[in-house]
């Protein structure tokens, strides 16, 4: 009894610190792509979401539209949907572009299907290790998961320790052990080169920490 007590309050802590959303701002204001930067017949706003892709063509590369400002610790928030016959997307942090070229480099948390396997809330590392970090167990996650619809993602940034949550259920907790990587760059919203797909973004919001 004392056992499942205590999970229960830290159930309660969580989902309350999950919940405040005192300090946060608006990385998008639900209209324009004013403070990002990307291709613009790629990405466009729609009914206050961002969205990228098509469900009519096949998407020649991956692409990624940027915040024009560069974060370090943080957390950031927002709602993602993936729908059409491709099965990836996925939100960037600390990263940057590679000059001359359509990628970027750095942490993304996945959106989507590996097979027939479900990878959101993973945590990939984007044309630099280019493997999965961390690989969520998704069996609690596929219980509240919203398959077509809008998901509530949560990235945590402190240090060299990332986090994500996905409808409230935490997918990945990782440490980074190498010192080399920075710990600061432009947040990416991504969708990924092949068949026909939308990735839609909204209430994308943030709240910036000191650094540790």
């Amino acid at each position: 009894m004392r056992l499942a007590a205590t999970l229960l309050l830290v159930f309660v802590f969580v989902s309350q610190s999950l919940g405040d959303e005192s300090g946060f701002q608006p990385l998008f204001d639900g209209k324009t792509l004013k403070g990002w930067e990307g291709k613009k017949a790629v990405f466009r706003v729609e009914k206050g979401a961002i969205v990228a892709g098509n469900l009519k063509q096949r998407i020649p590369n991956n692409e990624f539209l940027c915040t024009t400002k560069t974060y370090g610790d943080f957390e950031l928030r927002l709602q993602a949907k993936l729908v059409g016959d491709g099965k990836n997307a996925g939100v960037q942090i600390r990263s940057k572009r590679i000059p001359n070229h359509h990628e970027v480099i750095g942490y993304q948390s996945d959106i989507g299907m590996m097979g027939e396997k479900n990878i959101w809330g993973s945590l990939y590392d984007e044309s630099r290790r280019r493997k999965f970090l961390v690989t969520g167990k998704q069996e609690p996650l596929l219980k509240v998961f919203r398959d077509g619809d809008w998901n509530d993602m949560i990235i945590r940034c402190e240090g060299p320790r990332i986090r994500i949550w996905i409808n409230g259920v935490s997918t990945a907790d990782y440490v980074e052990q190498n010192a080399k990587i920075e710990r600061a760059g432009v947040i990416g919203l991504q969708i990924h080169g092949g068949p026909p797909a939308e990735a839609s973004y909204r209430k994308i919001r943030l709240k910036e920490f000191k650094s540790k």
